[in-house]
């Protein structure tokens, strides 16, 4: 049975022979960690490990088998609310205010209070009493401060009274977790904060949270922000939760580079330190950005060798390899006409693609990016306009919709067998098994996979065609962060031509060469990196 004891044990939230059980299974077992202020912790697991779970749990939203958590009495606990729909009686600053319960419920008295026609001596006492609370909790500034964080999240002011039912999704995101943010909480619990964000919302609360003192918590799939945000690294494995210092690359690099050294029984001793010293000499010089990565330096000038750990879980193996090089000339773009329900999408649109280039297409239409890539690949027809591709040009895509591809029975490696142009079963099941689809796994029915076994198998059907270009619409959605970065290198390796869409900051940064810039209104082609692509749309 969960319990919440009110105890002062310094400013940290901590858990006490934590288990969560579903049947005879356990979730997490005997979990006892402490979570300290100052510090911001990425809570991180494959799919279905129990991360949000978890975060339920530490806010009390749902209780545990046995075991407890213990939050020190007087500090205030704030989550980031999911459901979209709860407040939408309510108007946007009035939501952001209920982010602090207390004084909210303050707010609530008085103005009651006050419009009482018989106000009495009484109710002056309680008046009294009131406004000094009030003044306490910083009450006089309150609305203030609800507007400075709804602006930095990009919430326009003559927003800022209307009603929540009147808003569209992404400005519901972004007032929930103002209110998640107002009131400055002791202990900030988050679940995927990014999801839905436009870049600017993104930095902005990457800025807020370097200069926050408070113990947060954060389940997060964009590695960039968790490498900019994060302290420390808690990696629920195996049923257990371990607490790592640095941020997500350096929890990800050093685990698999103890992992690599533990299967190299060959290697001498020193030889082994002297190479992690290194890597924790190097990472340690990184962290210089922020007052977040400031922290993580005097943390990681504090790491022995023994403090790095391998860690158990499995990294896909992705590999795109193609048969051929796609020539000289790639594909020619001109004049690309395009409208869809009475919307221009693409006007006038030009493009030369030499080899080498890995273009990543931005802008704030996906709607834009989407048809583009369709018309790439043939799933739709430009309106007008000239394609023309090279003769040695092959091509495998990643649809953004690829459900169509899973509406079957077949075993997995059936299902792979139809796009191999060798049947043998070992030959496709090695490919499967690239992908963490082994022994059992691989007879799994293809019209059962969850988003994530789908996207991977997607990818093994890709590394099957030998294809010279890819052409990828967000192929991070459903992915853990082991696959992301699995992803990741191997477009970074892929000698081929790539054009892809992504929300994921990390991988467009450090794949792509080449921005495309899509509006409504035209397109802007520019030789840089995403970053960089950043830096002067700021400016």
């Amino acid at each position: 049975m969960f319990r919440l004891i009110e105890r002062w044990y310094g400013k940290m939230i901590t858990t006490s022979g934590l288990t969560l059980s579903f049947g005879a299974k356990p979730l997490f077992e005997d979990v006892n960690i402490k979570f300290t202020p100052g510090n911001c912790y990425g809570l991180i697991g494959a799919n279905g490990a129990g991360k949000s779970t978890l975060l339920k749990i530490l806010s009390g939203e749902i209780d545990s088998t046995s075991g407890s958590v213990i939050i020190p009495n007087g500090l205030r606990l704030s989550i980031l609310r999911q459901d979209h729909f709860e407040f939408d009686e309510f108007e946007v600053m009035q939501t952001v205010l209920t982010g602090h319960a207390r004084l909210y419920e303050i707010m609530e008295q008085k103005d009651a209070l006050y419009a009482k026609e018989d106000f009495s001596e009484e109710d002056g006492l309680l008046a009294a009493k009131l406004e000094g609370e009030f003044a306490e909790l910083n009450g006089w500034e309150a609305e203030a401060e609800a507007a400075t964080l709804l602006n930095g999240l990009g919430v326009a002011e003559e927003l800022h009274y209307h009603k929540m039912q009147d808003l569209n999704g992404s400005d519901k995101v972004k007032i929930l977790l103002a209110q998640a943010l107002f009131g400055h909480p002791d202990i900030l619990l988050m679940d995927e904060p990014t999801n839905h964000l436009d870049i600017a919302s993104i930095s902005w609360l990457e800025n807020f949270l370097a200069d926050l003192d408070s113990t947060v918590i954060v389940v997060s799939h964009d590695r960039h922000f968790l490498n900019c945000v994060c302290t420390h690294i808690a990696d629920i494995d195996y049923g257990k939760i371990k607490l790592y210092t640095g941020n997500y690359d350096f929890w990800m690099e050093s685990s698999q580079l103890a992992l690599q050294q533990a299967k190299d029984a060959n290697k001498k001793t020193e030889a082994k330190i002297k190479e992690l010293q290194e890597f924790i000499q190097r990472f340690s010089a990184n962290a210089s950005k922020s007052k977040q990565a400031t922290s993580r330096k005097r943390q990681l000038d504090n790491l022995t060798v023994e403090d790095i750990q391998p860690s158990s879980r499995r990294l896909p193996w992705i590999n795109f390899k193609p048969d051929r090089e796609p020539g000289s000339q790639v594909l020619t773009i001109e004049n690309l006409h395009k409208n869809m329900n009475c919307q221009t999408l693409l006007t006038d649109f030009n493009l030369l693609v030499n080899p080498g280039d890995k273009i990543a297409l931005v802008g704030p239409d996906e709607q834009i990016k989407s048809v583009l890539l369709q018309i790439l690949t043939g799933e739709t027809e430009a309106d007008s306009g000239q394609i023309s591709w090279g003769q040695t040009v092959t091509i495998a895509s990643f649809p953004k919709d690829y459900s169509a591809y899973f509406d079957s029975e077949l075993n997995l490696v059936d299902w792979l067998r139809q796009y191999s142009a060798n049947p043998d079963e070992t030959f496709v099941r090695g490919f499967l098994g690239r992908m963490l689809f082994s022994g059992e796994d691989s007879q799994k029915h293809a019209n059962i996979l969850s988003g994530g076994e789908q996207v991977r198998c997607m990818f093994a059907r890709m590394m099957l065609t030998g294809a010279n270009v890819l052409l990828l619409d967000e192929p991070t959605n459903h992915l853990d962060l082991e696959s992301i970065t699995a992803l990741n290198k191997g477009l970074i390796a892929f000698p081929g031509v790539v054009i892809l869409t992504s929300r994921d900051h990390q991988l467009v940064q450090t794949v792509a060469n080449r921005i495309i810039e899509l509006t409504p209104e035209g397109s802007a082609d520019y030789l840089i990196t995403y970053d960089e692509y950043l830096e002067n749309k700021a400016k």
